[in-house]
């Protein structure tokens, strides 16, 4: 193949099958740095992965202090990675969005990652503050480019971004050779606010997200029309809602009709948060709330014959690694089985997951067992993902994560 000016690497059979069926991932077994002294090649550099017959497979960042060895960028030889490239990906990043979410850009996920053709990347929009995590060492090295294009590209739809805070503090960008931190970014294309608050509106519901101190970015966009699902269903419905958080579900399933909504966190600080959204959104005269930690709460609430028709289940990821997977299973089993058991003939479950380390049939087979556990029947309504500003990369399983099950007791 021509030579390019990048270090070469070659990669081993199975490498090659994963690059080809659209993986962008080369793990560090399946690379060999032929003829090259590899201590002097810079972390962060583009890399061209080649088949053992020496054929061009694609070009991608090196990380060497990840198992994820090189992240693809494209399989395009005449690509050229200049500033242009970063603002064609982010360009068609923003007019996905438009096409997807219509209105509801202001509020979701502007770059997702591998789906978005971006390694590692994760770039939230609240109204106006843009929160950002970085998780991949090549990725690092461009980001000025990547958030000056993200700036221009909403201003043309009449977004300006006042302030952009990086959420960098999850412990992989340790294993990518990088510090963690947490902070505004400080550039000349865009300010620095006073505070980290910022209002934004979701389904019709105001919330006060916290970029600095809420969770992951600070507020869990990907159950946005979910949450609209619930909404139409908890009609009329008395609502408990389990992992509430920043009580999403339980403000939904209120405005949209349920006659009386509970909400559960093990958290006083997000009992708290939701408590202020429910006064703020004023519906607070429906709703109540408890501090308890939901294994506890729903036993209880069992022995006193406490009686919900509707109980949503969003809770934490339970693994975030294979090796927790069978942990994880019996968590999601218990308190699915709780529910079930909980709930009269005809009531109805939400019940989620948000690990990709729990797939998807092996949650569905968790169901089925909670329920022959519970001496009940399962009527499935509707199974549905993240929302679409959540793309899933069909090439990369890794990106389809968020399970949901709206389901019927019978």
């Amino acid at each position: 193949m021509k030579d390019r000016g990048f270090v070469q690497a070659t990669v081993s059979l199975k490498g090659e099958k994963a690059i080809k069926r659209g993986h962008p991932w080369v793990y560090d077994e399946e690379l060999d740095f032929k003829d090259v002294n590899y201590d002097e090649v810079p972390n962060g550099s583009l890399i061209d992965v080649i088949s053992q017959k020496g054929s061009y497979l694609g070009t991608g960042f090196l990380s060497k202090n990840s198992k994820i060895r090189v992240r693809i960028l494209s399989n395009n030889a005449n690509e050229r990675f200049n500033d242009e490239f970063w603002k064609r990906r982010v360009h068609y990043a923003i007019s996905y969005r438009q096409a997807v979410m219509h209105e509801d850009i202001s509020c979701s996920r502007l770059i997702h990652g591998e789906s978005d053709g971006i390694p590692g990347l994760t770039v939230d929009l609240y109204t106006d503050v843009l929160s950002t995590e970085v998780l991949s060492y090549g990725t690092e090295g461009v980001k000025n480019i990547i958030y000056k294009a993200l700036v221009d590209e909403l201003k043309l739809i009449g977004i300006n971004v006042r302030g952009i805070y990086e959420r960098n503090e999850a412990q992989i960008r340790v294993k990518e050779g990088l510090e963690l931190f947490k902070g505004w970014y400080e550039c000349d294309f865009v300010g620095v606010p006073d505070s980290p608050l910022t209002d934004i509106v979701e389904n019709g519901i105001k919330y006060t997200v916290d970029v600095e101190n809420g969770q992951k970015t600070g507020f869990f966009l990907d159950q946005k029309y979910n949450r609209q699902a619930v909404a139409r269903l908890g009609k009329g419905m008395k609502v408990l809602d389990c992992f509430t958080h920043t009580g999403s579900f339980a403000l939904n399933a209120a405005k949209g009709g349920a006659t009386h909504v509970t909400a559960v966190d093990v958290s006083q600080t997000a009992v708290d948060m939701a408590r202020h959204n429910a006064e703020v959104n004023g519906l607070d005269d429906r709703m109540d709330f408890i501090c308890e930690d939901v294994f506890e709460l729903l036993p209880r609430l069992a022995k006193e014959h406490a009686y919900y028709n509707f109980i949503i289940l969003d809770p934490p990821a339970f693994t975030k690694s294979r090796k927790t997977t069978d942990n994880a299973k019996r968590g999601y089993k218990e308190i699915n089985y709780r529910a079930m058991r909980m709930l009269p003939r005809g009531g109805y479950l939400a019940t989620c997951s948000c690990s990709h380390f729990m797939p998807n049939e092996m949650f569905y087979r968790m169901l089925k067992e909670a329920a022959s556990d519970a001496g009940v029947g399962l009527k499935l309504i509707e199974e549905r993902r993240a929302a679409p500003d959540h793309p899933v990369s069909m090439s990369v399983p890794e990106t389809d994560y968020l399970k949901f099950y709206l389901l019927q007791i019978v």
